[in-house]
């Protein structure tokens, strides 16, 4: 069994106040036990378009990657850093790293689905505008569990998640931002059907919600079984959700409801194209 805690934290403008703050955060997380941690989405700095540019940082040269090594090897746990704007040559991606125990960087996700919404008289957002998508899938082990992670938008794709699955994740984490138009519709939504399409343990990770802030998070953290009922959840304020994911759960709803074996590979297929 392996403890799980993902952290819903308020994201300020300053990135030295997000860092010491996620310090504090983290560091209960491993108290209480977690062996897993993960930061939400844009942890270090503001979501938006345009503080990406100002924001972004090299990996795994940069302040932030620095402190995350830092974390993980001080409360002995591995870290999922959220995500973070990163720079490399002149593009800008949204990623995110995990950090084991040891401070060695085992995994980076860039976000492969951009966030590209127009949704009339309520909400606008083109990341595409400043980032590039990444055009890898993401599966780690931890201590002999398989975690695969996807940021925000990308839980909207079950074909990732698919691809999780046959790369052998039991469990699928998303830090993820969503606002308060798409939020109340689809955050819960998603995290359960991508849970249950997997027979997984699956988490969405936001910030917390700050109403002055130029993009609101909705917030609403949560965790689910591989049968899609809610382990814990937050609000709108900060606070680290956990649980426990056992391996035997898993196995359960796999063999009684064996939809992995019975699916018709002879009328439509699912392949990895590109994994670069």
């Amino acid at each position: 069994m392996l403890r799980f805690a993902g952290i819903q934290m308020k994201v300020a403008m300053e990135k030295l106040q997000n860092l010491q703050r996620a310090s504090e955060l983290v560091s209960q997380a491993a108290k209480g036990g977690a062996r897993l941690v993960s930061l939400p989405e844009c942890f270090n700095s503001p979501y938006g378009t345009q503080y990406f540019a100002e924001n972004a940082e090299a990996i795994p040269t940069g302040d932030t990657s620095q402190h995350l090594i830092k974390l993980a090897k001080e409360n002995s746990i591995y870290l999922i850093g959220g995500s973070i704007p990163e720079s490399c040559g002149n593009k800008l991606y949204n990623t995110s790293i995990v950090v084991d125990p040891s401070g060695n960087i085992i995994a980076k996700h860039r976000k492969v689905h951009l966030f590209d919404i127009d949704v009339p008289g309520k909400i606008r957002f083109q990341e595409s505008e400043v980032l590039s998508p990444g055009n890898t899938l993401t599966v780690f082990d931890v201590d002999g569990l398989k975690v695969g992670v996807g940021i925000c938008y990308d839980i909207r794709f079950p074909e990732l998640a698919h691809l999780m699955k046959l790369k052998g994740a039991q469990f699928m984490v998303y830090p993820g931002a969503f606002n308060m138009t798409t939020g109340p519709l689809y955050f819960e939504l998603l995290t359960r059907a991508r849970a249950v399409d997997n027979q997984v343990y699956c988490a969405s990770i936001a910030p917390a919600r700050d109403v002055n802030s130029t993009y609101v998070s909705w917030g609403h953290s949560v965790i689910v079984s591989p049968s899609g009922t809610i382990i814990d959840s937050a609000q709108e304020e900060e606070k680290i959700i956990f649980c426990d994911v056992n391996k035997s759960d898993i196995e359960d709803i796999s063999s009684s409801i064996p939809t992995w074996k019975q699916k018709r590979s002879d009328i439509y297929q699912l392949n990895l194209v590109k994994n670069e």
